[in-house]
């Protein structure tokens, strides 16, 4: 059953990488600059796991972002790996867990 779960979660993650939504700016906040824009999102086709697979909105892989891409939220709870209080991974939690260090990857892997 963990080994089914752990093949559930890459795939979610392969199909989901990178496919952050993109919300209208409320009223009074300018809109991000297109270069500002890619910085902080992953592009589509990056390698998971790697330096470029960052979300740099909410400082997780990308391919992990269930905050960009609901899709992976099924997955995660899947896997027992859900705060339900803060609706976010367990393994992303920093309220449950505050000496959790969530770390970018360095460039080149």
């Amino acid at each position: 059953m963990k080994l089914r779960s752990i093949s559930v979660l890459i795939c979610a993650f392969a199909l989901g990488a990178a496919s952050c939504s993109k919300e209208a700016p409320s009223a009074g906040k300018t809109a991000p600059e297109p270069e500002q824009a890619k910085a902080a999102h992953a592009p589509a086709d990056v390698k998971p796991g790697s330096h470029e697979d960052w979300c740099g909105e909410h400082q997780v892989p990308e391919s992990q972002c269930t905050r960009c891409n609901a899709d992976l939220i099924p997955a995660f709870k899947a896997t027992g790996d859900w705060c339900a209080e803060h609706g976010l991974p367990e393994s992303q939690c920093l309220k449950c867990n505050p000496d959790l260090k969530i770390v970018r990857p360095p460039k080149g892997s």
